[in-house]
C-alpha cells in the first residue's frame, strides 16, 4: 500500500495542520481508502471514521437511506448524485468537516445498472464539494479497487487544498 500511503500522508497532513476531521464511504475500493488514511500515525487526529456500504441493506443500516428515499430523489447507485449523497449524509452523522464516498463496479463485470468494470464516482462533502467519475476501462477487480482508493485520496486532497 505504499503509493496510497504517501497520498494518505500527505492529506492527513493538511487535515491535521488544519485541526480538520474526515469520515469515509467505501463500497466497491472495500475499505481500502480507510485503510489508507489509518495507516499513517497519528490518523486518530484526523480520521473520525469509516463504513463499507457495499449493498442497498449495509447502506440502510449504516446511513439510513432506503430504496424509496433513492427513488424519490430520482437517482441510482454509482452515480455522482449518489456518492454525493452518501458523503453529505456520513459528513452530517459523524459531525466531520468533510466526508468523501466512493461508489462503482470493481469488476470483473459491470454492475447492475449498466456501468462498466473499472466505473466509479466519488464525492467529497465539506467546505468545497466535488464529485467525479473514474473509468479505467479494465476489469481487473483488484486493480479497480486500488485505482478507485487513489482517485478518492486524491479528490480528498485537492477538496482539502482548495478551501
Amino acid at each position: 500500500m505504499p503509493d496510497l500511503t504517501s497520498l494518505a500522508e500527505s492529506v492527513g497532513a493538511l487535515l491535521k495542520e488544519r485541526g480538520e476531521k474526515v469520515a469515509v464511504a467505501d463500497s466497491s475500493a472495500g475499505g481500502l481508502i480507510s485503510a489508507a488514511l489509518l495507516a499513517v500515525p497519528g490518523a486518530s487526529a484526523y480520521y473520525l471514521g469509516g463504513i463499507v456500504s457495499y449493498t442497498g441493506v449495509s447502506r440502510l443500516a449504516l446511513l439510513g437511506i432506503s430504496e424509496d428515499d433513492m427513488a424519490r430523489a430520482g437517482m441510482r447507485a454509482s452515480t455522482e448524485p449518489y456518492a454525493a449523497l452518501i458523503a453529505s449524509t456520513l459528513r452530517e452523522k459523524m459531525g466531520a468537516t468533510w466526508a468523501l464516498a466512493e461508489t462503482g463496479a470493481s469488476g470483473p463485470t459491470g454492475n447492475r445498472y449498466g456501468d462498466a468494470a473499472g466505473h466509479a464516482c466519488f464525492a467529497v462533502s465539506g467546505p468545497v464539494e466535488r464529485a467525479v467519475t473514474l473509468e479505467t476501462g479494465h476489469g481487473d477487480r483488484e486493480a479497480n479497487m486500488w485505482a478507485f482508493a487513489r482517485r478518492a485520496l486524491d479528490l480528498l486532497e485537492e477538496c482539502v487544498r482548495a478551501a
